[in-house]
């Protein structure tokens, strides 16, 4: 069997100059990154006007089974291309940390993958970088407006603002800084976040151009100042070099699936951190050149597919018109109390109680957001002919149509029955009119009751002590209007890993809550979640090789 690097590299891609063209994008609009990756211009589309309708792909909980909902996303949109529509794929770039960790490469898998898979899975067209960096210099003015005078007056027990980088090290979860005398700095405490989960990314992802980039980055909050007032990247005069690292980054990544579809991968927040949605720039652009764009949101639908609607959608002012579940049986047993082990085995009892876990998420979408939703099996080849008909069977008594999907081992042809049922969704569309999860005109700490308890089935929140304290502040410095991000994991609908399936008589603690003021959201951490993940006992980076010619191996 080919790995999915050799399966990827048995493909001749195309020149992005035809995938461009594809798409009827202009030829001065595309900046070549070699000859299969490009930045589109996406600047000189904004007059135009939407054309496409917007499917969203979200999944179950994710266990360590495996659900597939890139490469279900990958197969959908191939298969809808050959149907005849016109579609585009706009995903999230991964990153670095996951790539070399524990989850490996995100490019999709099999015969469904978007490519150059090695390029898009390792430093692309330097995106993250870019977002690194500028994440970095506002640190450095911050420390150096200390070290010049202190002309802003900030406390140094009472900065916000952390470094970050594209790996996973938790030996920068919690540092000190400036040692060595006077001339190195003020010594302080403060630590590092993954760049995926830092603002700076939520901030371009939810930008709409390049000057709504600027507006935001001039309100990030830094830092506080000795009598409690806020001190923005604004305040340290950050905004136009920052803006300036991110000039390149803000425009979309084209690149192509094994199949050729057009594939927009452009930003990469985590979902159970940040909003885990790709960039509103590439989303739009791509709903302005496509008939139909498949779009993909991370981690459950109690995380990605909550933050796509209830963040992204509340301000970028776009919704999906379906909603595609990604599951496979294999992950269904796990949540119904297989071990990982015997997953291969026929476990219909198993099953059957996994499947609570599905039914959940199928009542969120239909009675919480109002969406038409398709459940889509991505298979196995330990799946058995009744675990699926039990699968399908359970999705027909609540009306939701269920297609299995063969996307990893025949690419697009193995997800036409996704397509078509996809494509029957849309023509209904007209009959639903979709929901945000809470008003705007509600508290901060009821949005988190509100997702706690309608989508996560919670039986209430516990604010620990000082955390209502810090949302009357939010509120009380105008923020009270934003929606939140709640960062939790991603394993459960509680805050509790453990708790896998459809938990029931449990309550969400929110342990702090941040202003996120550049990406325009409130943070509420619940649990014991990390925004510098660590590496496993055995990292993927260890799996990870370059031939003497320069080929990769390893990335799946």
């Amino acid at each position: 069997m080919l790995s999915d690097i050799e399966i990827a590299h048995s493909v001749e891609m195309r020149p992005i100059d035809e995938i461009a063209s594809f798409l009827s994008i202009p030829s001065e609009l595309v900046e070549h990154y070699g000859r299969y990756k490009a930045k589109i211009d996406s600047s000189a589309l904004e007059g135009r006007s939407r054309k496409g309708s917007l499917v969203l792909v979200t999944a179950i909980n994710p266990t360590a089974a495996g659900e597939g909902k890139t490469t279900v996303s990958i197969g959908l949109a191939d298969a809808l291309a050959l149907r005849g529509v016109k579609v585009a794929l706009a995903l999230r770039e991964p990153s670095l940390g996951p790539v070399f960790g524990l989850k490996g490469g995100a490019a999709g898998g099999g015969w469904s993958q978007v490519v150059p898979m090695e390029d898009i899975n390792l430093h692309f067209t330097g995106d993250l970088h870019a977002i690194t960096a500028a994440n970095n210099l506002i640190a450095a003015l911050v420390d150096n407006s200390i070290h010049q005078g202190n002309p802003l007056n900030i406390d140094p027990r009472r900065i916000t603002w952390r470094r970050c980088m594209d790996m996973n090290d938790r030996q920068l979860r919690n540092i000190v800084t400036g040692l060595g005398g006077t001339s190195n700095g003020t010594p302080r405490e403060e630590g590092f976040d993954i760049t995926t989960a830092s603002e700076i990314m939520a901030t371009l992802c939810l930008a709409m151009n390049l000057a709504d980039l600027k507006k935001r980055v001039s309100r990030l909050i830094v830092a506080r100042t000795y009598d409690g007032k806020l001190v923005t990247a604004g305040d340290l005069n950050a905004t136009g070099a920052v803006c300036a690292l991110l000039k390149d980054a803000i425009k979309p990544n084209l690149v192509q699936t094994l199949a050729h579809t057009p594939a927009f991968v452009h930003g990469g927040p985590f979902a159970n951190i940040a909003h885990g949605c790709n960039s509103v720039i590439a989303t739009r652009t791509a709903l302005k050149l496509a008939d139909v764009v498949v779009t993909e949101a991370g981690f459950g639908a109690d995380l990605g597919a909550e933050k796509f609607i209830d963040i992204k959608c509340r301000l970028s002012s776009m919704l999906p018109s379906a909603i595609v579940l990604v599951a496979s049986i294999r992950a269904l047993k796990n949540h119904g109390g297989v071990s990982k082990e015997d997953l291969g085995i026929e476990n219909l009892e198993a099953l059957e109680k996994g499947l609570g876990n599905l039914r959940r998420h199928i009542e969120n979408i239909r009675n919480v957001w109002s969406l038409p939703s398709v459940v889509a099996i991505n298979r196995f080849s330990s799946d058995t002919e009744a675990e699926s008909a039990m699968v399908q069977d359970f999705c027909r008594s609540l009306s939701v149509p269920c297609c299995p999907c063969d996307v990893w081992a025949r690419g697009g042809k193995g997800g036409l029955e996704l397509a078509d049922a996809v494509l029957n969704a849309l023509s209904q569309k007209d009959q639903w009119q979709a929901h945000f999860t809470y008003p705007d005109n509600i508290s901060i700490a009821d949005k988190i009751r509100a997702v706690a308890t309608r989508i996560y089935h919670a039986d209430g929140v516990d604010f620990l002590p000082g955390v209502i304290s810090q949302i009357k502040k939010a509120e009380k410095e105008g923020f009270a209007d934003f929606p939140v991000c709640i960062a939790k994991t991603q394993y459960s609908f509680s805050d509790d890993e453990k708790k896998t399936g459809a938990p029931e008589d449990f309550r969400i603690t929110i342990r702090a809550v941040k202003v996120s003021a550049g990406a325009g959201f409130i943070v509420a951490y619940a649990g014991s979640i990390m925004t510098m993940p660590g590496l496993p006992r055995v990292p993927a980076a260890e799996g990870i090789d370059i031939s003497p010619d320069g080929v990769i191996t390893g990335l799946f």
